[in-house]
């Protein structure tokens, strides 16, 4: 980019650095440039080149008709006192991608074969999504949600942050707390149960069902 280019910028820069400093024996936004220079050394070509590089970057894009997929990376090379500008960008752009003619080609898919225990298998999981709970009288067992809340000591006091209540848990559903399925088999209502759990920790969970 030529000086000659530069030269609006710049002059723009050092207006716009004249009207927010005061410098004795001028007035707010008479300041000359040279005045400036030597208040701020560099101020308003910065300035300058931040306005300059975002306007030249975009015309590059529009030139070359390219598409950013990021922002870039910008490099100065040369800034010279009334010389040009040089510098470059580089960014990830998004790729002319020229598809193949699919004329000619051919595909087989083999036939999908559904037995009776996957259409059971499927029925199974929807009436499991879409299905009601309704309270039982009688103690929970494999299969069964229930409401519990979960309290864990070791060595008689209560571990910080081991706390839960209201939780609902599906008996047998495995992955939570090394235990807690094979205590909550066989519990009822309001019912409390200890076990231990992570052997050489001496760690136990106390689960008291609320239905």
């Amino acid at each position: 980019m030529p000086f000659e280019e530069l030269k609006p910028s710049l002059d723009a820069a050092y207006q716009k650095i004249a009207k927010q400093i005061n410098v004795p024996g001028f007035r707010r936004g008479k300041v000359p440039p040279a005045v400036i220079e030597r208040q701020f050394p560099g101020a308003a070509r910065d300035e300058a080149l931040n306005d300059i590089l975002g306007a030249k970057y975009v015309e590059a894009l529009e030139e070359n008709n390219l598409t950013p997929l990021a922002q870039p990376e910008v490099e100065v090379l040369k800034y010279d006192d009334e010389g040009p500008l040089e510098f470059t960008a580089e960014v990830d752009v998004k790729p002319e991608i020229t598809l193949p003619s699919y004329d000619g080609l051919s595909a087989s898919v083999e036939d999908l074969a559904v037995t009776d225990e996957d259409v059971a298998e499927q029925v199974d999981a929807l009436r499991e999504r879409f299905g009601t709970l309704i309270d039982v009288e009688r103690p929970a067992q494999e299969g069964d949600f229930v409401v519990i809340d979960l309290v864990a000591t070791q060595d008689g006091e209560v571990v910080d942050g081991a706390e839960i209540a209201g939780f609902s848990y599906k008996v047998g559903n495995g992955g939570m707390i090394d235990g807690l399925d094979e205590a909550l088999v066989g519990v009822n209502v309001d019912e409390e149960k200890t076990f231990t759990t992570q052997p050489g920790q001496r760690r136990a969970w106390s689960a008291r069902t609320s239905r």
